[in-house]
């Protein structure tokens, strides 16, 4: 068999993966999105140099936890699980410097804390409100603008 046909071949498989990986994130937002309350969610996994570290994904509000998942995965389960107990809404604002560019055009950056560090979240303004709204709704007895203290 002719080198040429090697690579056709090898061409062919290659593009047939690309097609297969493109149908499969598809597939899993669809299937993400089927239950509701899903919305852009960039999350920042590294915060050690200014304006860095944003993956882009999705945030879905299960109960009593806001599951995050990363965008271009396959896998099926959350990267990252917030409980609204143990969140703290601290403050936002809008992207500086390189965020601008890692971050969809109308995104603000959220601050937020947890008993294992802080926590920061970027969402439009709309899902803002919504991710405050979750977060008040919480059971009765809870306090949401609590300051993050350690327990007894």
């Amino acid at each position: 068999m002719p080198v040429w046909q090697w690579l056709l071949d090898a061409a062919g498989v290659l593009l047939l993966v690309i097609v297969l990986v493109g149908v499969g994130l598809i597939l899993r937002r669809r299937l993400l999105s089927r239950h509701g309350g899903t919305f852009e969610l960039s999350y920042r996994v590294r915060s050690t140099r200014a304006g860095r570290g944003w993956l882009l994904g999705l945030g879905r509000y299960s109960g009593e936890t806001l599951e995050w998942f990363r965008y271009f995965s396959l896998w099926p389960r959350p990267k990252r699980t917030l409980l609204r107990s143990q969140l703290t809404f601290v403050g936002w604002r809008d992207p500086e410097g390189p965020e601008q560019l890692s971050l969809y055009p109308d995104h603000l950056v959220i601050s937020c804390t947890t008993p294992s560090g802080d926590v920061e979240l970027a969402m439009s303004s709309a899902s803002l409100t919504g991710f405050q709204s979750w977060l008040e709704a919480g059971p009765p007895g809870t306090d949401w603008t609590r300051a993050a203290r350690p327990r007894d």
